[in-house]
């Protein structure tokens, strides 16, 4: 299934050590269904509560887990995020295959994030419309910054690299390098989040400081009044993406697996990022912003290589941030 939900990640996922591949997978898919629960429209508040509560009583044993597959889910979801959310039983047998210690991770940090989604449900039942920049921090914690944390865990686990003292450090930026991917996804997907999932991310009184509004976040005639409301969320990126960069640069070096498969979201959310910048597609009705694939393909290369030292991965990260990283003559 993880190819089917998230082709990026699934190419993440073949560049750890066998040890930590199983856990990953398992915790990314778990996240993945408890998002799609929070995601789907065609499901009234109160059902998206009631089964995120069930879903966390799943991790206590295999009868909570085959009743929770049987009931889950609703008409709003994509035919691959039904069959993740149909096969749950599954993923959690899978789960209760792992060794305590992940399983312990795992569960902490899952139901972190549900709890939290839930509050957002609560507080919000007719659509998320996030009101300022301290609530925007807040949700992007319990939807990303708890991954931060549920990956330094792991690795803290199953790496003998990561030991207790470059743990400690781990934990001062993990939550700012899942939080740095999650604001610049938000800001790319504005038109998506808008049309798709009545969502608005963008705090309503950055809007209205700018002279715009959550109803008015795709007019045309507000583009530039909504594009200066954005300056504050791309500032953050760019603070948190260095704490990521930070966050990567305390990986041993030892640990090149572990570098690799941060390495790339990171630069992958910093070259969108400088799109994102010279950029208005993102609000635009049916728009949004990516980077070429010739860019990933060249990042893919460049960060194999520079994961070898800090030194490269900084240039690489200044380099990005400033203009496109394409090798000449590639196709």
């Amino acid at each position: 299934m993880l190819p089917r939900v998230s082709r990026t990640f699934a190419l993440g996922i073949r560049l750890l050590p066998r040890s930590l591949e199983d856990p990953i997978t398992i915790g990314y898919l778990l996240c993945r269904i408890a998002d799609t629960i929070e995601d789907d429209r065609a499901l009234s508040p109160e059902r998206k509560l009631q089964l995120l509560d069930q879903f966390r009583d799943c991790f206590a044993g295999s009868d909570a887990a085959e009743r929770y597959a049987a009931d889950a889910g609703g008409a709003g979801m994509s035919v691959a995020d039904r069959e993740l959310v149909d096969g749950s039983s599954l993923v959690f047998r899978a789960y209760r295959s792992l060794d305590p210690a992940s399983r312990g991770i795992i569960k902490e940090w899952v139901s972190e994030m549900t709890l939290g989604m839930q509050g957002f449900v609560r507080l919000y039942p007719a659509g998320i419309r996030i009101q300022s920049l301290a609530e925007f921090k807040r949700y992007c914690y319990f939807v990303a910054g708890t991954v931060g944390h549920l990956l330094t865990d792991l690795w803290h686990a199953h790496s003998p690299f990561v030991r207790s003292r470059t743990y400690a450090k781990l934990l001062m930026n993990c939550e700012a390098f899942g939080e740095a991917l999650q604001t610049v996804n938000i800001l790319k997907d504005i038109p998506w989040d808008v049309e798709h999932e009545n969502a608005v991310y963008i705090p309503r009184d950055l809007l209205e400081s700018a002279g715009s509004g959550q109803d008015s976040l795709l007019d045309p005639t507000l583009r530039a009044n909504n594009r200066t409301a954005l300056e504050s969320l791309v500032s953050l990126a760019d603070s948190d993406l260095d704490e990521a960069l930070e966050y990567v640069s305390e990986i041993p070096q030892a640990a090149m697996r572990i570098r690799l498969f941060c390495v790339l979201p990171t630069v992958f959310a910093a070259a969108t990022l400088r799109e994102l910048k010279h950029s208005e597609q993102m609000l635009v009705s049916g728009g949004g912003v990516k980077i070429t694939r010739r860019e990933v393909k060249s990042l893919i290369l460049a960060g194999s290589t520079t994961t070898l030292s800090n030194t490269t991965l900084r240039w690489l990260m200044e380099r990005v941030r400033n203009r496109p990283f394409v090798f000449v003559g590639q196709s």
